[in-house]
Parts: structure tokens; C-alpha cells; sequence
């Protein structure tokens, strides 16, 4: 088309042609910020809904129940922000529940995990929706945390490259946001605690994974709930302004976490939030006011302003031309979900039972046992901000059955431990299925937020009575107990890191009954295990599995699939390894001393190590070799030679570790960089893996980067943390 000049009036559709054309995404949105009014511009920093018609589907619609929209002039055909959630899946509508990030962290895989963005991103498209909410990548220091589902790992490394994954796969469909911006770990007090973080701590270990995944050109950042050295994080100009734009150079938009995500919308303008989500509420109520006292500028409007359509018209731009019809919880997305799984199940424990290992299932098998409250439940996941209502759930029951069609297969809610045990006894093999659910962990935002006065004081005033009659409404429901953002329980940080205790007392009494025990874990984040590990013959971690978990667990459970997933994290053997941790605290210190880098600075050994996993064949890293180091980029990359000694093909992860041999860091050993590969059956196969030497690095204030100090580091590619049988080089930076 012919493009008209620079001075003429355009809508936003020829704004998105220009840019696609050539054009600066930036001087095309100064040209369309022009031509709105005064009321169109404070719009666009805020949610179009009301707050109290928003609140009031909240909790009687459900949430996300439509796309939360921002910013929308249809005057100009401006179609703003149209928000839905995540991560485990398109929120809205009936759509495919994939495993939660956790599971997927446990893949290793990249390239899997940007296949899952584009068929979220297409779920997310078809549903009307053009910003997706879900890329969590906050670091859990704690396992204790309510929402460690929602995230990756609790690595820098493996949080930046799986999620900026996730971005490259939505964004070809929808906006994607990483979130919550930052130190959020804590979700009993993530309204009011106050994280404390030294400088030097907060660029090395709380922050590299938002700058990967800015840096991988993701079109928001969502800001987290709690305060960061004192300042709240939706207004916190450190972390918005000197961080992430001038650090960073990020270019794009900046928005609150919902309804309780800022305390005063002047302060959150000018420290650089972009827009309040997701309704009208406090600059709705305050910002005009601000703009005539001169406590807030027209010059931060603008500047917000033209920050928010420059992504969109970005996004516009470049998205695939192609709009998605049948996505939803497609065959082809239903498959996608079953192969994730298949791939995150991590098999922990698998000793020979009869001459044979416990795991697969195999041989001729007349009847199975499989017990426990969680086998035959729809499981996902909490029921928060991150739900998805998916058209249907697998169970591991229904699963293991499908995979079994010629063998008995009794099923136990395991109640009646004596009876369970009777069943196990008489079965070839007995699969107890524990851990948790949604009552267990999750998203917290129940009825304690009607007594807090501060965030009441958060929501303006109704307009009138029939709003006046919503508050009401909406009030009533927060004293309920249950989520005002999703359905069902209120969710919350575990107060335990063990299973429930008859939960412990099956798997005892079942073990004692049948040799060959298999223990499934329903989990996300670590769970302790020392008081019953060693009673079963095979431990696997299933995780919340989604829509076709009982599938994806049954191809690993009957060897139809490899097991391939590797730990996230580090179980340790006691809470003695963990890191401090009030939930109700106020006010805490974060410091660089969580997960295997305090087992290891305590001297103590994991149950199971970071990047730990077994497989039904062997692995071995032949040899490895140093291509490329770049202190520049800070990055060195190395060839490495994976060998599959068995006769069964599969997945395995390459890890590269990094140790300083001398320096005040000395002897610490940190992630680098890894990879999965695909060796066939008594095959070899090259891989190149690419080590982020920032991991080791340290904050340089002066320049205010990561920088890599001169010294000899132990280069380690392995299977584990710690794996003695890794294949090292000594490289001298």
C-alpha cells in the first residue's frame, strides 16, 4: 500500500503497515500518540473496566472469564492491551492444560518449551486475546513457596533460557510478559513483606534471568506484589527505571500485578510503571489530580504513552499473518501436552527387584495395584491466576489402565491402609500415587484481604449505588475463604515440606507388602523424603502432569518412553539444607545462599542433586571439548560427546558446571549452560553447549554489569551436579 506522510492523520492498522513496512516502531507511535485526547492517553495507562463491575466477575464469572483489556481507543482502532494469564496454559476458555513450568523446567529442553509457547500463544490468539500473562520466572529460594508450579527452576540459567523460550513460541501470537519483577518467593505475605537484597546479591542471583529473558525481546515485564529494599516494586524506580531501562535498555512496557500491584499511582508513573492492571482503579481515581497538583507529568504520560503502542505495533508487525481456527485444546495440543510430560517425569530411585529393575513395567504382569487419593483425581495444579480449565484430565489411573489393557488393574483410594496392603500383596507390582493438591500449595488470595486496611484503601470509591451494591457483593465473597482470582481453595506456601503423614504411613505399610513399590510424587517443589525413601523399590516425581498427565506417566511407567526428565532443583535430605524462612514474615534477607549452593557451603550430600535423573538405559559423557571463550559476551561454548550404552533410545541433558579454582568463590561450583540431545540405541551423538560465564561472575558497581574475574575455572560436563563420572577442562580466564 501506499503510505501516506508523517504529518497525516493514521489509524492504528496503518501505523502496524508502516512499521511492518520499515518504519521506526518508535516515530509511528509518536505519530498516533498525537492524534489522542487528553482522556485517551491516561486510558491507555490503565484497565477500561470499571473497577467494581471488574471485581464483581471476579468472583462471580471466575477469572479471566473474557480478556482483561487496557488501552483500547476504538476511535483510532487502537486495540491496546487483551490480557490472559497463564502459564500453564491458555486461562481462558476450555484449553489445553500443559504440565506447570515446573514440570517443563525438568525437560531441560528448550526446543520443546518453544513448541509449548506457539501452541499457547495460538490458544491465546483464538481466544481474543493478544498479551500473554504467564512467563514466570521468579526464583525460588524457598521451596516452601505457594506458586513454585508457576516457575522453572530455582537457576538463573535454566529460569532465563526456558522462559526466554516460552516468549520466542508465544510471540509469534500473542505479547508475552515475564513476571513478577522481583524477589517474589513468598506468597503468604507477598502483599506486605519488604525483601531485603544487597546489591551485589540481587545482580548475581535474583536478576540474570529477567535480564536473559528482556534481552530476548519479550514485550512486558510484570511487576511482583511485595517491596524491594523498601520500595514497593510497582513503584520502584530502581528496579523500573535504573535496572531495567538503563541497565537493560529494555523497550518495553512495564505493568502492575492485579488490583493490589502499586500504593500510589503518581509515584508508580513516575518510577516508570506503564499501566495499571487490570481495571480503572487507583490512577483512574488519583492521576488527573496528580497531573494538576504537579505531583505527577505530563511528560511520564507520554512517555508510557508512546512505550505502550510502540509494542504493540511492534507485536503487530511482526505476528504471523495467519489467525488460529481449532487450537483449542486440539488433538495436536493434546499430544503436545502428553509428550511434555512424558518428557518431565524424572525417575528418582529404581532397584532391581527379581533379577530385574522395578521400572518398566514389563514382562507378563497379571495384576497391578494402584493406590492412593491422588490417582484418580483431575490434578493440575492450584486453582489461582494460573488455572486452566482444560476439557478434560487423564488421571494416572485412567492412564496406567490404557497403557495395561491385558493386565488386572485394582485401584485403592487407600484410606483403609490394611486393605491396600492386602491389595499390594497380591498384586505384581503396587504404584502409590501421594503428594499434593491445589489444598496443599498454590495461588493465596483469600478472605484475610477484606481485614487489611491498607489494600482496602487501595480500591476507589463506587460511583454510584448500583457499584455501591458490587462493593458490597464483592466484599461479602472475600470473607469466604476462598480465592477472589480463581475457584475453590485459597491455596498458600506449604507449612510442611513432607508428605502428609498418611500419605508417608501407605507408602510404609505398601512397601512392607510388595517388593516391587513404585512411589509417585505429585509435587512441584521439593519434597522431603528422608523418613520413607528407602522403603519402595522406585521413586518418580510425576508432577502436576496436566491435561494428558496420566498419559504421559504411563508411557514412562510401562517403558513405552525413555525417562528423561532431570531435577530443577536439589532435594535435600533435611530442612537443615534449606535457607531460613518465615511465610508470614514482614520483612526478610534474601541471600546467595539457597538450594545446592548451601548443601554444598553446609559440606552436606542431596538425597537427589540438581539436574539428577535416571533413565532405562546408561549415559555417558565421552569427552568435551573448549571452542570458544568470549569475555566480551561472557560466554564460552564447548563440544561434547554423549554416548547412549544401552538398547533403548532416548533424551539425555548435558550440564556444564563452572568452578573457580582459587578467588573468594573458590570451590563454588554454578550452572552454566546445558542441553538436550536425542541418542538412538547404542549411539554417540555431538552436541554444542553454550556456558553463561556470568554464573561465576561478579558485580562490578562502577560499570554496573556482571563482570568475569581472571583466574582458572573448572569446566565440567555432566549428568548431574557433582556427577563423578563428568568430563572436565581447565580453562584460564
Amino acid at each position: 500500500m501506499q503510505s501516506k506522510n508523517d504529518n497525516s492523520v493514521i489509524n492504528f492498522k496503518e501505523a502496524a503497515d508502516r512499521v511492518r513496512q520499515g518504519a521506526p516502531a518508535r516515530t509511528v507511535a509518536k505519530q498516533l500518540y498525537e492524534q489522542l485526547t487528553d482522556d485517551e492517553k491516561l486510558n491507555l495507562l490503565e484497565g477500561d473496566e470499571p473497577f467494581w463491575p471488574g471485581m464483581l466477575s471476579f468472583v462471580s464469572d471466575g477469572y479471566n472469564f473474557n480478556p482483561y483489556v487496557m488501552g483500547e481507543v476504538k476511535r483510532l482502532g487502537i486495540p491496546g492491551i487483551r490480557f490472559i494469564d497463564g502459564p500453564r496454559g491458555c486461562v481462558r476458555g476450555k484449553a489445553t492444560a500443559f504440565p506447570v513450568s515446573m514440570a517443563r523446567g525438568a525437560t531441560w529442553d528448550t526446543n520443546l518449551e518453544e513448541r509449548v509457547g506457539i501452541a499457547i500463544g495460538e490458544e491465546i490468539r483464538e481466544e481474543g486475546g493478544n498479551f500473554f500473562g504467564g512467563v514466570c520466572i521468579n526464583l525460588p529460594r524457598h521451596p516452601a513457596w505457594g506458586r513454585v508450579q508457576e516457575t522453572y527452576s530455582d537457576q538463573p540459567i535454566l529460569l532465563g533460557k526456558m522462559g526466554a523460550a516460552l516468549v520466542k513460541g508465544v510471540q509469534h501470537n500473542a505479547m508475552a510478559c515475564m513476571k513478577h519483577f522481583s524477589c517474589n518467593s513468598m506468597e503468604n505475605a507477598r502483599f506486605s513483606v519488604n525483601v531485603h537484597v544487597d546489591e551485589a546479591t540481587y545482580h548475581e542471583v535474583y536478576l540474570p534471568h529477567f535480564k536473559h529473558v528482556a534481552d530476548s525481546g519479550v514485550a512486558a515485564v510484570m511487576t511482583s506484589y511485595n517491596s524491594v529494599n523498601g520500595q514497593w516494586a510497582g513503584q520502584n524506580a530502581y528496579n523500573l527505571t535504573k535496572v531495567l531501562r538503563e541497565d537493560w535498555g529494555f523497550d518495553g512496557m512495564a505493568v502492575s500485578d492485579f488490583i493490589w500491584g502499586l500504593r500510589d499511582a503518581a509515584a508508580s508513573l513516575t518510577a516508570g510503571l506503564d499501566v495499571e492492571e487490570p481495571f480503572s482503579q487507583q490512577r483512574g481515581a488519583h492521576l488527573r489530580e496528580s497531573l494538576e497538583s504537579g505531583t505527577a507529568s505530563w511528560s511520564d504520560v507520554r512517555r508510557s504513552g508512546i512505550r505502550i503502542l510502540e509494542t504493540q505495533l511492534r507485536y503487530y508487525a511482526q505476528r504471523w499473518t495467519e489467525e488460529p481456527k481449532g487450537t483449542i485444546a486440539s488433538a495436536a495440543h493434546a499430544a503436545l501436552a502428553r509428550e511434555v510430560e512424558s518428557r518431565a517425569v524424572v525417575v528418582l530411585k529404581n532397584e532391581t527387584v527379581d533379577s530385574a529393575p522395578a521400572l518398566p513395567l514389563s514382562g507378563a504382569l497379571s495384576q497391578v495395584a494402584v493406590i492412593g487419593r491422588l490417582a484418580d483425581i483431575a490434578n493440575t495444579g492450584d486453582h489461582g491466576s494460573s488455572d486452566v480449565h482444560s476439557p478434560y484430565v487423564v488421571t494416572p489411573l485412567e492412564g496406567i489402565r490404557e497403557a495395561l489393557p491385558h493386565t488386572n488393574v485394582e485401584y485403592a483410594v487407600g484410606d483403609d491402609v490394611a486393605a491396600a496392603s492386602k491389595l499390594a500383596y497380591r498384586s505384581d507390582a503396587a504404584i502409590v500415587v501421594v503428594g499434593y493438591t491445589a489444598s496443599d500449595e498454590g495461588e493465596f488470595v483469600d478472605g484475610s484481604i477484606a481485614d487489611r486496611e491498607d489494600l482496602l484503601k487501595l480500591y476507589p470509591e463506587p460511583q454510584n449505588a448500583e457499584e455501591a451494591a458490587m462493593r458490597d457483593k464483592v466484599l461479602a465473597s472475600m470473607g469466604s475463604g476462598q480465592s477472589v482470582v480463581g475457584s475453590e481453595t485459597s491455596g498458600g506456601d506449604r507449612r510442611d515440606l513432607h508428605l502428609h503423614s498418611s500419605d508417608v504411613e501407605l507408602i510404609h505399610k505398601v512397601a512392607a507388602a510388595n517388593e516391587r513399590t513404585i512411589v509417585v510424587v505429585v509435587s512441584a517443589g521439593a519434597v522431603l523424603m528422608e523418613e520413607w525413601s528407602n522403603d519402595p523399590s522406585a521413586i518418580v516425581l510425576a508432577w502436576y502432569s496436566g491435561m494428558e498427565g496420566g498419559h504421559g506417566l504411563a508411557d514412562v511407567l510401562t517403558g513405552k518412553c525413555n525417562p528423561s526428565g532431570r531435577l530443577p532443583y536439589p532435594i535435600p535430605v533435611s530442612e537443615a539444607d534449606l535457607p531460613p524462612l518465615d511465610i508470614d514474615a514482614t520483612s526478610i534477607v534474601y541471600d546467595r545462599w539457597y538450594g545446592q549452593r548451601l548443601i554444598q557451603k553446609n559440606g552436606s550430600q542431596a538425597l537427589f542433586p540438581l539436574g539428577y535423573g535416571l533413565s532405562y538405559t546408561s549415559w555417558s559423557i565421552e569427552q568435551m571439548h573448549v571452542r570458544t571463550v568470549d569475555l566480551v559476551r561472557g560466554s564460552i561454548v564447548c563440544e561434547v560427546s554423549v554416548s547412549n550404552n544401552g538398547q533403548m533410545g532416548g533424551h539425555h541433558v548435558v550440564q556444564l558446571y563452572g568452578t573457580y579454582q582459587e578467588g573468594p568463590r573458590k570451590g563454588e561450583r554454578e550452572l552454566l549452560g546445558f542441553a538436550a540431545l536425542e541418542v538412538a540405541a547404542g549411539g554417540s551423538a555431538t552436541c554444542l553447549v553454550e556456558g553463561d560465564l556470568s554464573a561465576i561472575g561478579h558485580w562490578d558497581p562502577e560499570t554496573r554489569t556482571i563482570r568475569t574475574p581472571a583466574g582458572t575455572v573448572l569446566i565440567e560436563a555432566s549428568s548431574f551436579w557433582g556427577d563423578p563420572t563428568s568430563v572436565s577442562a581447565e580453562v584460564i580466564l
